[in-house]
């Protein structure tokens, strides 16, 4: 099984297929590395690509103590990642708890990024939500190490935002939940509570996310309904940004709507290496409602 060596010694799993130009994916906290799997058979006809189980998340290390794992940390494997297998830029695409992370290496590590697909990345972002999220992070936390993955993840994979998906693809959704069950639940714990209830909330980064340059794609369902405003919120504020909303479709994104979201992607990549994906025009900027002269 191949394995690298994050900066901190932390052993993080990967996997590779196909060659060219690199994506690199970054899975949620109730998926892992195999979530990506529509993508990497879709992908590798063209692109080099890579994903990795974060830490925390079998076969990669898990370590026991909370200090290591945060958000910076989080951005800094994706990075750690890249420079092991001797990456140099990379398209980045992630979801939710790897949207985020996607989102904090756009702003970190701005020049390794060829382009930045950030998905379902909301949640706890919402102000006035903020203090429950951390609360509800952290309750989610002590479930999974008191009654553990298999019990747990009975009830985290039939949250609200997941529904859509069991209802629209019920195959699919006993993968994700079964796989769910399979997590370490001191992974899940930890992770929970050092990277999920600790992050910063997207709108106290206006002053660095309206400067950052990277193309950037955000894709949200319009049935994941805390990720909808942070999604028009991105929007309006990174430069070189476009939002893709999915109909029907809530959190699960990539695998509840493979197809779609393989095509949105795609589209999005082509058009950033023809060098096509541009700032919003100042003409079209929305203080305008209709012209008069």
């Amino acid at each position: 099984m191949p394995y690298l060596n994050a900066r901190d010694g932390t052993r993080l799993y990967y996997e590779e297929a196909g060659s060219g130009t690199p994506i690199v994916f970054v899975h949620e906290f109730g998926g892992d590395h195999r979530s990506w799997e529509p993508q990497m058979r879709y992908f590798t006809r063209r692109y080099r690509c890579i994903t990795f189980a974060a830490r925390g998340y079998l076969p990669s290390e898990v370590p026991e103590d909370v200090s290591r794992y945060s958000q910076d940390i989080a951005t800094d494997d994706i990075a750690d990642v890249m420079e092991a297998l001797g990456i140099e830029k990379a398209h980045i695409v992630g979801l939710s708890m790897g949207g985020f992370a996607t989102l904090h290496f756009g702003l970190r590590y701005a020049e390794r990024a060829l382009s930045l697909v950030v998905a379902g990345a909301g949640y706890g972002a919402e102000k006035q939500h903020e203090a429950y999220f951390r609360e509800v992070s952290l309750e989610v936390a002590r479930k999974f190490e008191e009654l553990g993955s298999v019990e747990f993840s009975k009830v985290y994979s039939t949250a609200a935002s997941r529904i859509v998906f069991q209802v629209k693809d019920p195959r699919g959704w006993q993968e994700f939940a079964t796989q769910l069950s399979e997590h370490s639940a001191v992974g899940s714990a930890r992770t929970m509570q050092g990277v999920q209830a600790m992050r910063p909330s997207i709108y106290d980064l206006e002053a660095n996310l309206s400067k950052m340059a990277v193309p950037t794609l955000i894709i949200v369902g319009d049935e994941d309904d805390h990720c909808l405003q942070p999604g028009l919120y991105l929007k309006r504020v990174i430069p070189a940004s476009g939002l893709v909303v999915l109909p029907k479709t809530g959190h699960t994104l990539n695998i509840d709507e493979p197809g779609l979201f393989n095509q949105f992607v795609s589209d999005f990549l082509a058009t950033v290496e023809q060098d096509k994906w541009l700032p919003r025009d100042p003409r079209s900027m929305p203080a305008e409602i209709m012209k008069t002269t």
